[in-house]
Parts: C-alpha cells; structure tokens; sequence
C-alpha cells in the first residue's frame, strides 16, 4: 500500500501521543525508530502486536531502537489501551491522519466481503540517520518482534 521503501528518507512526522506530548523524527535522531501502524486500539491483532512488542521491549532498549505506535484513535483510547496491557512506549492519537497519510498507510480495505477505508497494518524501521532500513506489511502480530529484530 505506501510508496515508502527501503532506502528512502522517513517523512519528516510530528504528532502527538496520548499524553498530548509532540513527537517528531528529529527526536529519534542517533537511535532507531521502530513506527508501527496499527487499525484500532484494544483490538485482538492489534493488542497481540502491541503486547509482543512490549514483551521483548528490553531486548528494543538494548539494542538502541526506539518504539512508537500509531493510529487515529483517541488520546483516551490510547492511554485506555497503554494502561490496559502495561505498554512501556507512546502511541500517537493521529485522529487527523497527518502520520498515517506522511506514511501513506491509509487506503481500501477489505473485511468479509465489505470495502472501507482505514489504516493498513505497517511498521517502518527508521536508521539513526532517518533513513527507511525495512518496510514490514505483512506483520505477523504474535511474533512482530522477531519479524523486526531478525
């Protein structure tokens, strides 16, 4: 679905989290950038995601990457969501899309024969330099860690 590939420069992204804090890539400079694209928060891929992410969170730390999740719900629904499943990184409330669309991971969907628009499920691995190292579209949500961690 995006056009984003390896190699290419990340878009140059500012949103805010659920805390209302602004997060830019200019802020990740020095680290890698784990940003991934979820559809909704509280829902079963995407809480399987989220939780395997935060089960192997030390092994991210350790390994200089940063983590940040993104989708347009709610600033409620995404504290909802961190305090729910004890998750140790932000989630951006893009209700705006401005993220979602700078990632171009919103588009047609299809769900048991009905077609929609919404956000499709992507993780970009960002370079300390702000270059895209890997585009991930088919996340597999029990195991995305390894998908990303190799």
């Amino acid at each position: 679905m995006t056009t984003l590939k390896k190699g290419d420069k990340a878009p140059d992204f500012s949103g805010l989290d659920q805390d209302g804090k602004k997060h830019t890539l200019k802020d990740y400079k020095g680290k890698k950038l784990v940003v991934f694209f979820y559809p909704k928060a509280s829902t079963p891929g995407c809480t399987a995601e989220a939780c395997d992410l935060r089960d192997n969170f030390e092994r991210f730390n350790s390994n200089n990457y940063a983590l940040l999740g993104v989708s347009a719900d709610s600033a409620k629904a995404q504290t909802k969501f961190i305090e729910k499943y004890n998750l140790p990184f932000p989630l951006l409330a893009d209700e705006d899309k401005a993220v979602i669309t700078a990632f171009g991971v919103w588009g047609p969907k299809k769900f048991m024969g009905r077609e929609y628009d919404g956000i499709h499920r992507t993780t970009f691995i960002i370079d300390e330099n702000g270059i895209i190292e890997e585009v991930i579209e088919k996340v597999k949500t029990k195991e995305h860690s390894s998908q990303i961690l190799g």
